[in-house]
């Protein structure tokens, strides 16, 4: 459990303390379109970068969500959390620019969430 967490539960029973902490989350789900890729080991290493870079990261989860079988094609999601939409959107689109510079795939479709 967090410190942030133990700290809020200790702070007391008062639910309109807690009405300001709305997070709010983010989804960005990528296709993208392989060449080249002879086996399941290729593709994989070709999205190394995916959970090395962003999957460290404290306010996101990044997971292969569809065609983790297919070698021509990739689906993954990345889920950010925020205090708010447009701290999330600015977030995502970083993210978003920062996959096209470093990951070899190109990119097919992009879908975005903020919830």
């Amino acid at each position: 459990m967090s410190e942030a967490l133990r700290k809020l539960l200790k702070e007391g029973k008062n639910p309109q303390q807690h009405q300001d902490i709305t997070p709010h989350v983010g989804v960005l789900t990528l296709h993208f379109q392989l060449y080249a890729c002879e086996d399941l080991k290729a593709k994989r290493k070709a999205f190394t970068a995916m959970k090395a870079i962003w999957g460290r990261e404290p306010d996101l989860a990044v997971a292969e969500t569809a065609d983790q079988e297919a070698l021509d094609c990739a689906t993954w999601t990345i889920a950010a959390l925020g205090a708010s939409a447009q701290q999330i959107t600015q977030r995502l689109d970083q993210i978003e620019k920062d996959i096209q510079d470093r990951i070899d795939a190109a990119i097919l479709d992009v879908h975005r969430e903020i919830l």
